[in-house]
């Protein structure tokens, strides 16, 4: 496999109940697969956290051909600080549109006509009726200081391709039936606050030692060397992460290994839902007089 893929983005959650809801209900998406961890990640794949966590990927569809999301929920974690990096997920669907009216969902109009929504943790969705591609998905948006910087990052040292470029923004992808990347330049300093993501991106095994050495090279930030991570009773993978100018973490994950972690659980849902039932957070908030987020 020559081509990368564009996989996933990690949201940091603070109430599962409720954001599953919202994607489920609101954006129309499935639960994939679900996986609990009794200690933080090796890669930081659930943030600065040691303790118990558990990831859901939610998606329209198998990761093999859809950008779905990583939803991340550390056990005693309330709530996160956003600050001002991550500026939205676009997807095409006009059920969604539909959703936003029957579930009295918040929403602003934008400019072109999209309708822009907040799930229950405050991360945007920009959303239209229209996609011209299977995978709904269209683009993932963030801001960046320097967009000079940003195209030689993205575009001169990782190889994505560039569709549409401007003065103050630039649409990137490794293909064009692929999820983008949109980067826009920000007039202020990039706050990513402790609610900041991670984008996921997949390539051929044999690839990722060659980015990390690329990226040593160039004196770029690699935040994870080369590992193997492990999930009970799944597959291994292989991984590297890196950092660009402005600090926006990026998974590269060995595409062989990940396709059959990624496969579709048919019990994920009852998983999810049991550990829901189980987790006594909100009880332990209660006592403590702190309201849950």
């Amino acid at each position: 496999m020559n081509v990368r893929r564009a996989l996933h983005f990690v949201f940091r959650i603070s109430n599962r109940k409720a954001t599953i809801d919202f994607y489920k209900n609101v954006l129309g998406m499935n639960v994939l697969r679900h996986e609990e961890f009794e200690k933080g990640c090796e890669a930081a794949c659930n943030g600065p956290y040691d303790g118990k966590w558990s990831k859901t990927m939610i998606g329209y569809g198998e990761e093999d051909s859809h950008f779905v999301i990583e939803l991340v929920y550390n056990y005693g974690t309330k709530s996160y600080r956003h600050g001002n990096d991550f500026l939205g997920i676009s997807i095409g669907l006009k059920s969604i549109v539909d959703n936003i009216s029957s579930f009295d969902i918040k929403s602003v109009e934008c400019e072109n006509g999209s309708i822009s929504i907040n799930d229950p943790d405050g991360y945007p969705f920009i959303v239209n009726g229209f996609s011209s591609r299977k995978d709904p998905v269209i683009k993932v948006s963030l801001a960046v200081s320097n967009i000079e910087k940003s195209v030689e990052y993205w575009n001169g040292l990782l190889g994505m391709n560039i569709l549409e470029r401007s003065p103050s923004s630039v649409l990137l992808s490794y293909s064009e039936d692929q999820c983008s990347l949109e980067l826009v330049e920000s007039q202020n300093l990039i706050d990513r606050g402790d609610a900041y993501g991670r984008i996921a991106f997949s390539c051929a095994k044999s690839q990722l030692q060659e980015i990390e050495a690329a990226m040593r090279a160039a004196s770029q930030t690699i935040l994870t060397p080369y590992v193997s991570l492990d999930t009970p009773g799944k597959a291994t993978v292989q991984v590297v992460i890196l950092a660009d100018p402005d600090g926006h973490e990026i998974c590269f994950v060995g595409d062989e290994g990940f396709r059959e972690l990624s496969k579709i659980d048919p019990g994920s849902t009852d998983l999810l839902y049991k550990a829901i039932e189980e987790d006594k957070s909100d009880e332990w908030f209660a006592k403590k007089n702190v309201v849950h987020a």
